[in-house]
């Protein structure tokens, strides 16, 4: 018999290393951009990236999948992000603050990067499930 209660909403932020690069995220509300009223809620979400790693990588492209409380999918896939295909070396970060729009108060954004090495391998990196919630909403 199928569980009737609905899925368990992650935290407002969420961390994943994949070979060596971690990706920290963590979301806000954005009362100021939403209209409840319209079923328009906006969310910010600011992303460090990090290479722990010994080898210089870099961010090529990004891919999005978001689900809102009614069950809707939307997906995004684009070059860079925010404009950019940021290169970090051994050590160094890259962040970076952007938004997403749900049509219900509440939804699970998550997603990858596709890297490249310096020496020329491609990989993916996880982008960790990350809650995106309406504070003033009974969950």
């Amino acid at each position: 018999m199928a569980d009737p209660s609905p899925p368990i909403l992650p935290e407002p932020s969420s961390e994943a290393v994949t070979k060596n690069v971690r990706v920290e995220v963590e979301s806000q509300y954005a009362p100021e951009h939403s209209q409840p009223f319209k079923n328009k809620w906006l969310f910010y979400y600011t992303i460090r990236i990090t290479n722990e790693g010994d080898e210089t990588v870099q961010l090529l492209s990004r891919h999005w999948i978001a689900t809102d409380a009614s069950g809707h999918v939307d997906e995004v896939r684009g070059l860079g992000v925010v404009g950019e295909q940021p290169v970090l070396a051994p050590g160094e970060s890259f962040q970076y603050t952007s938004s997403w729009p749900l049509r219900t108060p509440m939804g699970v954004l998550r997603g990858t990067y596709q890297m490249v090495s310096e020496s020329g391998s491609t990989f993916d990196i996880e982008i960790a499930p990350v809650g995106l919630r309406e504070p003033y909403t009974v969950h």
